[in-house]
């Protein structure tokens, strides 16, 4: 049995996950979230359940560094690497919305999205200007979870300052050194993206 995760940190999940289902990003059972509680250790959402009304039970507590527990999200992997790769990792979530699903499905096949001329990348930590271009990365969805993850460990260990990426026709990813600072950037490229989706249907 996995120990209990602090209750300070199975509150900072819970309010993250009805902050970004009242914001319809995480429909039906879909999204994973997770908070590091010390160097070996994160909290993390267990697999199908509603992150808009998710109980303290529904946090699980596992270990950087020993084999998953049943009952994790698949995509714990992905996870997981990014915190062992990254310290200042502090918090990971991941979304299902209807732009970053569309908009990363329609750039298929490319390295990067690349997010120009909105003032809102200085959402994102270390940009300072609407002249800078974001480059979101972008990477094939797959079932393979473990292979996925060492690809996005490896590309992310190349890219320090990157706090986000997307899977392909499945969503984003974002995080921060708090959880504070997660959703931030997890608000700020939803919004970039969904400027993305209306820039396609926009015909002046």
């Amino acid at each position: 049995m996995s120990p209990k995760a602090p209750d300070a940190v199975v509150m900072e999940i819970v309010e993250a996950g009805r902050f970004l289902s009242a914001r319809g990003w995480v429909p039906a059972t879909s999204g994973n979230f997770s908070r590091r509680i010390d160097a070996g250790t994160i909290a993390i959402t267990v697999s199908g359940a509603d992150k808009g009304e998710l109980r303290h039970d529904q946090v699980t507590t596992i270990s950087l560094h020993a084999p998953l527990p049943a009952g994790v999200s698949a995509e714990t992997p992905v996870h997981v690497v990014l915190y062992q790769r990254n310290p200042d990792v502090g918090a990971v979530l991941h979304t299902h919305s209807v732009a970053a699903t569309v908009v990363s499905l329609a750039h298929h096949g490319k390295a990067s999205l690349p997010l120009a001329g909105y003032e809102l990348v200085k959402g994102m930590r270390g940009y300072q200007s609407h002249e800078e271009i974001l480059y979101l990365p972008l990477f094939e969805n797959t079932q393979d979870m473990n292979g996925l993850a060492r690809d996005i460990g490896d590309r992310m260990t190349a890219a320090p300052g990157c706090c986000g990426f997307l899977l392909a026709g499945h969503g984003l990813y974002a995080w921060g050194a708090t959880m504070r600072e997660a959703r931030r950037h997890i608000e700020a490229l939803e919004f970039l993206l969904a400027c993305e989706l209306e820039r396609g249907r926009y015909r002046p």
